[in-house]
């Protein structure tokens, strides 16, 4: 399906599932998933697949990508999948949305400090972001982003994959609320990270 739908992923590879479902063993006893930045439903749509138990959302700005994700999920059978069409920033804000995750997951989304501005004020007190990077990203430069937003130092694990033989797991515990002005409004933290 995702290569059927031009412009969804830099190349429509099946090892691009198999690179998702390196999350599985950090989602723990997570029933409630947020996948920030969806595209062609990668992580989400996978890990839905696999765990059919969760209650999964996707959220995607991009409204022709958001489209394919509602088109999958029907052609799929899923059930227990929401697609929401907004920015992260805005979703932030959702009171329906805000803290309301056991477990945010983004792969490809934004340099580490971006990323968690964007994910973790959707997750609630007591859950965690998984965030998919390379061993090469700079995880200590999110340190402060990660602390303003409510999250513990990040714990990066070795998770290769036929797609990323450097792939890494980056794990961040929530353990304070996030403050109510953030995520700032949108394109602000890619502009200005934190």
């Amino acid at each position: 399906m995702i290569s059927e739908w031009p412009g969804l992923v830099a190349r429509p590879d099946p090892a691009l599932i198999e690179d998702c479902l390196v999350l599985v063993e950090h989602l723990g006893e997570a029933q409630k998933v947020v996948d920030v930045g969806s595209g062609g439903g990668l992580p989400g749509l996978p890990l839905k697949i696999v765990r059919p138990d969760l209650e999964l959302t996707l959220i995607e700005a991009d409204e022709d990508k958001a489209a394919f994700l509602v088109h999958a999920c029907a052609r799929l059978g899923l059930i227990g999948v929401e697609v929401v069409a907004m920015r992260a920033e805005e979703a932030g804000h959702d009171p329906r949305l805000r803290e309301a995750f056991d477990v945010a997951v983004a792969r490809a989304l934004a340099p580490m400090p971006v990323l968690a501005e964007l994910c973790l004020g959707l997750v609630r007190v007591g859950g965690r972001l998984l965030a998919q990077k390379t061993n090469t990203e700079n995880v200590d430069g999110a340190a402060h982003a990660i602390e303003v937003m409510g999250g513990t130092p990040a714990v990066v694990h070795a998770s290769p994959s036929a797609a990323r033989d450097v792939g890494t797991v980056v794990v961040v515990e929530k353990v304070r609320a996030t403050p109510a002005g953030y995520p700032r409004r949108s394109g602000v933290p890619n502009r200005k990270p934190l």
